[in-house]
């Protein structure tokens, strides 16, 4: 994305509120953002707590867009080994905070007029993965969930997308020892071919820019961020 002139801001005059913000994307998100002139509200709540979503979202005031970046550490476990604890701790850090975010984001933003809402998903929902069904079924999840609130919300100008990512350069799932290991490295080259992680500010920038009044026109859209993984 070009620099841009003050005028020319993407999100200049838009207040959006960033979930985890000291974790995952959050941090590059809350830049970009704010490069872009949004005024960030960054929680760095616990979003499984039930009760958080409400709160903070009433601490936050208006709210042009609304940022659900959602994570965990990726469970590994064999399919036939997962626990039910796994699958609830996995389903309640990254499902059940949305519906208790739509619900506490929508009165603002139909009495506006408008309104974004981005999850920062997962692409491993888009292709099997193996020793990763508890991950991926949840990821899956936010997907299916973002299809029909999209387009349900849609006729009331709110647009609710999700960036389904993988191979982005961040601290949660490609800290800097697994970039260093050529182990990976030979496997990033084997499977992406883009032949690199896509950097973190492409993908904040590209997030930025769902935020906007230009992203006008998509509906509970699913956008690979992944330097072409999921095409292999």
């Amino acid at each position: 994305m070009s620099e841009q002139s003050p005028q020319g801001l993407l999100l200049a005059g838009k207040r959006v509120l960033v979930t985890q913000a000291d974790a995952f994307m959050g941090p590059v998100l809350c830049e970009v953002l704010e490069e872009q002139g949004a005024t960030v509200i960054a929680s760095h709540d616990d979003i499984a707590d039930p009760d958080t979503p409400q709160r903070i979202v009433d601490q936050a005031g208006q709210i042009d867009a609304l940022v659900a970046n959602l994570a965990v550490p990726a469970p590994s476990t064999r399919v036939g080994d997962v626990s039910a604890d796994e699958w609830r701790d996995t389903f309640a850090s990254l499902v059940d905070p949305l519906p208790r975010l739509i619900k506490a984001v929508l009165p603002g933003m139909r009495e506006q007029g408008h309104g974004r809402v981005l999850v920062m998903g997962s692409a491993s929902a888009l292709r099997g993965m193996k020793r990763a069904s508890t991950y991926s079924a949840a990821r899956g999840a936010q997907m299916a969930w973002v299809q029909a609130a999209g387009v349900e919300l849609a006729p009331e100008n709110i647009q609710v997308n999700l960036i389904a990512q993988n191979f982005v350069d961040n601290p949660t799932y490609f800290p800097p020892e697994i970039q260093e290991n050529p182990r990976f490295q030979e496997r990033l080259k084997r499977e992406v071919p883009l032949g690199r992680l896509v950097s973190a500010r492409e993908d904040a920038q590209f997030a930025a820019y769902l935020c906007s009044d230009a992203a006008s026109c998509f509906v509970g859209q699913v956008f690979p961020v992944c330097g072409g993984w999921v095409n292999r």
